[in-house]
Order: C-alpha cells, then sequence, then structure tokens
C-alpha cells in the first residue's frame, strides 16, 4: 500500500520488465476519502503477473516490509545487474549483491518506494562453469 506514489512505483516498475503495462487506474474523486488524482485502486502486470495496488487514504505508522518480497529469477547476468543498478537506486541494500552458496548471484534489497525484491541468478549447476568463473579466468 502506497500513500501517494502508487502510480510512480508501477510506472516504475513496469518500465523495467518485458511483457508489463499498467492495466487499470481507478482514482480517487473530489467527494472520496482519499487525495483526489490519487490511486483509489490499480491492476499492472510485471513480466506477465497481475498485481494490484493503492495510495492509502489514510496515513499509516507502518509501510511494506522486507517480510513479503517480489522474488525475480534473472535469466542472465546483465539483466541480474540492470535490475539491481535500477531498483536499488534511492533504496536500501539488505544484502549485497554476492554468491551466498544457493545460486551464483543473489541480492535482496527495499527500492525507492520501500518494496522489497530479491534478485536471484539461478543456482549453480554442478559440472557447469559459471559466468562469473568464465569472467575470473
Amino acid at each position: 500500500m502506497f500513500e501517494g506514489n502508487a502510480e510512480q512505483a508501477m510506472r516504475f516498475y513496469v518500465s523495467l520488465f518485458d511483457d508489463s503495462d499498467i492495466v487499470r487506474l481507478e482514482r480517487y474523486g473530489p467527494e472520496e476519502p482519499g487525495r483526489e488524482g490519487s490511486i483509489k485502486q490499480a491492476e499492472f502486470t510485471l513480466a506477465g503477473r497481475r498485481y494490484t495496488c493503492i495510495d492509502s487514504p489514510i496515513h499509516h505508522a507502518f509501510t511494506f516490509t522486507p517480510s513479503i518480497s517480489l522474488f525475480v529469477e534473472c535469466e542472465s547476468r546483465d539483466e541480474f545487474e540492470r535490475l539491481l543498478e535500477k531498483l536499488s537506486e534511492q533504496g536500501e541494500l539488505l544484502m549485497p549483491p554476492d554468491d551466498y552458496g544457493f545460486s551464483t548471484r543473489f541480492a535482496w534489497l527495499n527500492d525507492r518506494f520501500g518494496v522489497s525484491w530479491q534478485l536471484n541468478l539461478g543456482a549453480a549447476q554442478p559440472g557447469l562453469i559459471s559466468e562469473l568463473e568464465v569472467e575470473m579466468r
């Protein structure tokens, strides 16, 4: 739940992923409880998956939490690095990018809107040389 920046967040997220779009925007009107023009309810897709978000009409003493994250399985190191750069800009790294043993590259972050993301570059497969190992040779 956002507090006034749901549309900005959606537009940012949609710009990062293929097969993504804002599907529906419903705004608060002049006589409704939310700030006029803010997002009453919206639907958007990221990589073909549908999400819903709102701008809360009331202020809360809490915000997003990393106990719920969007998990992205990256298909390449380039995709991983691009998403890491964009999503961590003005955000906070919770686990910096590294090989933590369960994948070849993993990072966990809160973006500038407070939404938590976990980025993963595939689990290492026995017998295969990772992109990182190739770069180090």
